[in-house]
């Protein structure tokens, strides 16, 4: 009697201590395999990322929430293929704009089934923080705004700056879209860009739309109201940084004095010259306004930018209607380079500046040749000055041979 007691006991409490065990194993297996699910797109940048890059979340809730976390973070750190010829490509693109939404509706919805695989950027400071494990969400769109120009203006400092703000996306590279790539159509264009969350502006930077005949018409056929950034500085310092980026990489081309003239001795200036013809900025900025009001317009002070990046950036956001996240909590000026880095406001880690390319020391000119810049830029600049309505004040500045900054 006793042993059926003990053997009832005994089958009693081993299937219970199996079931127990077998539970266990269920829930650590369901968690490994749910972690690793998750391993592939909560991504860790191996840069760090100034702000968290979300996509679009279709419940209220959850965007709520992806929002708050978006600003949190800001304050810890920082084809229509086959067209004959371009007009053909032109009137294809327009009618396809026709059909399409505008492109700075807010809140789009979810589009039927998954969008084209995000493009990565390449940047020196472009990385992915997503926080949420479904990559599924966002939207691509064709951006709101676009930094127009110009070239050696400090237009890469100012969409590394902008990206640090969690309302902001922008592609890396430079597209090139309306100027080298535009047979290529709008749904390669917009494929480059990153997707979205409701409420975010997608940008993108390429400074040689500003010289470039086509592109005002270009953009306004794709969107009538999108904003247009143009960061300015001296156009002789301009132009020597334009040179000594050149130099760096043919260091056989003739010197800047031999470029610069077609005769020196007349003192006649060349300006067929790429790197002197850009610098005429009332030439090109008479193209724009053509299709776009001054209101759709900002430039920034490529000089200001360097000496007073928080101030500069202020403007920046509120022309975007962002709120100001970007302050000078983010900016630490580097002596060796010359030019403000962008840190994290809270500790005491390394700033992140720009690249090596960045910061070039300029060739020494002949001051006479810079005396006779300065006066053939001056008409073209008071000319300028009168169409934006600001004074940059480039007739203040002499020694614009010396080391510039921001290169």
């Amino acid at each position: 009697m006793a042993f059926w007691s003990s053997t009832s006991v005994f089958t009693s409490k081993v299937p219970r201590k199996i079931l127990f065990m077998f539970t266990l194993s269920l829930s650590v297996t369901y968690l490994f395999y749910s972690l690793m699910s998750c391993y592939n797109s909560l991504q860790f940048p191996l840069q760090e990322n100034y702000a968290y890059q979300g996509r679009l979340v279709t419940e209220e809730t959850t965007l709520v929430t992806l929002r708050e976390k978006l600003y949190s973070a800001s304050q810890g750190f920082t084809e229509i293929t086959g067209a004959k010829d371009h007009a053909e490509a032109e009137q294809r693109t327009v009618e396809w704009i026709r059909t399409q939404a505008s492109p700075t509706e807010a809140g789009a919805a979810y589009r039927a089934g998954a969008p084209a695989k995000e493009r990565r950027d390449f940047s020196t400071t472009d990385s992915d923080l997503r926080v949420n494990c479904t990559t599924d969400y966002g939207e691509k769109k064709l951006p709101q705004a676009i930094i127009i120009g110009v070239k050696k203006g400090g237009t890469r400092a100012l969409l590394e700056a902008l990206r640090v703000h969690p309302d902001v996306r922008a592609v890396g590279n430079e597209p090139h879209f309306f100027d080298r790539n535009y047979e290529k159509g709008l749904d390669w264009y917009r494929d480059l860009m990153p997707s979205t969350l409701e409420g975010q502006i997608t940008m993108e930077k390429t400074p040689s739309y500003f010289v470039t005949n086509h592109a005002p018409k270009r953009i306004h056929s794709m969107a009538r109201d999108i904003k247009l950034i143009i960061v300015v500085r001296n156009p002789v310092t301009r132009a020597i940084s334009d040179y000594t980026q050149t130099l760096s990489k043919k260091p056989e081309i003739p010197t800047f004095e031999v470029l610069a003239f077609k005769n020196r001795t007349l003192g006649l200036i060349d300006a067929s010259w790429s790197a002197l013809r850009i610098g005429i900025y009332a030439l090109h900025l008479e193209s724009w306004m053509q299709y776009f009001p001054l209101s759709q317009m900002h430039f920034v002070s490529g000089e200001r930018l360097i000496v007073d990046p928080a101030g500069e950036m202020g403007k920046v956001q509120d022309f975007l209607g962002l709120k100001r996240i970007v302050t000078d909590k983010h900016f630490y000026f580097n002596k060796t380079k010359g030019f403000p880095c962008l840190k994290k406001p809270e500790d005491s880690s390394t700033p992140r500046c720009l690249g090596k390319s960045k910061g070039r020391t300029h060739p020494k000119i002949d001051p006479d040749v810079i005396r006779r810049l300065h006066k053939f830029y001056k008409p073209f600049n008071m000319m300028f000055y009168q169409m934006t309505g600001q004074n940059f004040e480039w007739e203040l500045q002499e020694d614009s041979g010396s080391r510039s900054p921001q290169d």
